[in-house]
């Protein structure tokens, strides 16, 4: 089985910057692609991020510029680098990831979310 675990969440003022980290552990022969969602109160999931293994990224509109996603391979860690946040950032923030098991099966797994919270 394989776990996500998310943290770095917070209370920050508007303009202020956090780092989320999502740690994956468990037996698995590899991760491709992960990526960071997020989910306002009253809100669907939304996208914030994707990287792919090789360090490819892809961003939603309303955070290009401001966050920054990178990862770890060797230490099979996400991050979200998020800079000039705003209130309308405050949300639930997930990890997401495509793990690929001993099987050879590619599963896709998400973590229990960090809160980040923006205050104006």
């Amino acid at each position: 089985q394989v776990q996500l675990v998310e943290s770095g969440g917070g209370l920050v003022q508007a303009g202020g910057s956090l780092r989320l980290s999502c740690a994956a552990s468990g037996r698995f022969v590899s991760i491709n692609d992960m990526g960071w969602y997020r989910q306002a109160p009253q809100k669907q999931r939304e996208l914030v991020g994707t990287i792919t293994s090789g360090g490819s990224t892809n961003y939603a509109d309303s955070v290009k510029g401001r966050f920054t996603i990178s990862r770890d391979n060797a230490e099979n860690t996400l991050y979200l680098q998020m800079n000039s946040l705003k209130p309308e950032d405050t949300a639930v923030y997930y990890c997401n990831a495509d793990v690929r098991s001993y099987n050879y099966r590619l599963q896709n797994y998400w973590g229990q979310g960090t809160q980040v919270t923006v205050s104006s």
